[in-house]
């Protein structure tokens, strides 16, 4: 492991005015998408539709990395590049997805714990030859009546820890990702004191295992209401109980945040995240990994056919450059407007 390397990693990962693509839906969850818009999921289909983001002229300007599928990063695009290649050649750093996903975690209904790390050392170099340079591993936790146990936070920590390591290991930038769901009717204070909760553990797995807190990122969930809380907090109230949160719990090691949108509509997470950084200078970036809302225009948009395809990437960087300027704090409203017309 060459710590230096992997800061600078990590750091080109946040740099100013740019974020993270979360490009990594597994073949199931892509489906659900293609689904949505009545188009087949196929191989074709499929790096079809990426091939519209990651091709994007000037996606480099806004985008600093992408985490890919398996799948993904083996195949190539219509010119005969490598998807790793066609990254680099836009100055974008290619990642991989390396959890084998949440499963039902024994002994506690209504939790669940992420598996993939039996074999992942092999898988983590292959990745690396492939040209991946950083990964990510994605841990839930559910707030519900009496859970999240302690146990579920602790295995979850755990797993996440490991996995940091064998990744440093291995030569790459880890994306730590203990993500609070969203989903209930609990409130913003119990999210902040779960999130709370969770992140205390992690890092102190993550001192456990040796982690390199230069040379990862943090990828967490914004503290927000419940989906079906009666009282919704709004854009401010979720900026300052989310940065009060990492303020408690990350280490000012950490180069930077990449928040997850978590189901959030597109302008709400690029609300709520120009939000935090208007809050002042905080010891790490706050920038983004979105997935979906990074996406879904761009999907509606190419609605299966490569035709569209200067209309894909004409709202995926409509959305790109919103967030750009969330990381500064610049975002408003009004750019929704200006940046559609650009």
């Amino acid at each position: 492991m060459d710590k230096r390397e992997l800061e600078g990693i990590a750091r080109s990962l946040v740099e100013t005015n740019k974020g993270i693509l979360a490009a990594d839906e597994s073949t199931p969850t892509i489906g659900k998408r293609f689904d949505s818009i009545g188009v087949a999921s196929t191989p074709e289909n499929r790096i079809g539709y990426r091939e519209c983001l990651f091709t994007a002229e000037g996606a480099g300007d806004w985008i600093s990395g992408v985490i890919l599928f398996d799948e993904t990063l083996r195949q190539s695009l219509s010119d005969g590049r490598s998807v790793p290649q066609a990254l680099r050649d836009a100055n974008i750093v290619p990642g991989i997805k390396v959890d084998a996903g949440a499963k039902a975690l024994a002994g506690h209904p209504g939790e669940k714990v992420t598996e993939g790390l039996d074999g992942l050392r092999g898988r983590l170099a292959e990745y690396h030859d492939l040209g991946a340079r950083f990964a990510k591993w994605r841990a839930v936790i559910t707030i519900g009546d009496g859970i999240p146990s302690a146990a579920c936070i602790d295995v979850n920590a755990h797993a996440l820890a490991r996995y940091a390591a064998l990744t440093q290991e291995a030569g790459m930038v880890p994306i730590v990702e203990p993500e609070v769901l969203m989903d209930g009717d609990h409130t913003l204070e119990r999210c902040e004191r779960v999130t709370t909760e969770t992140l205390r553990a992690v890092f102190e797995a993550l001192a456990t295992q040796g982690v390199h807190l230069e040379g990862m990122l943090l990828k967490p969930n914004m503290v927000i209401s419940g989906t079906t809380c009666p009282v919704q907090a709004d854009v401010e109230t979720v900026a300052a109980a989310t940065v009060r949160c990492l303020r408690r719990t990350v280490p000012s090691a950490v180069p930077g945040i990449v928040f997850l949108s978590g189901g959030q509509s597109d302008e709400l997470a690029t609300a709520h995240l120009s939000a935090m950084n208007a809050l002042g200078t905080p010891p790490w970036e706050l920038s983004f990994s979105y997935g979906r809302a990074l996406q879904t225009p761009a999907l509606r948009a190419w609605a299966g056919s490569m035709a569209n395809q200067a209309a894909a990437a004409a709202a995926f960087l409509h959305r790109a450059r919103c967030n750009g300027a969330a990381r500064t704090g610049s975002y408003t409203a009004a750019m929704e407007a200006e940046f559609a017309t650009a």
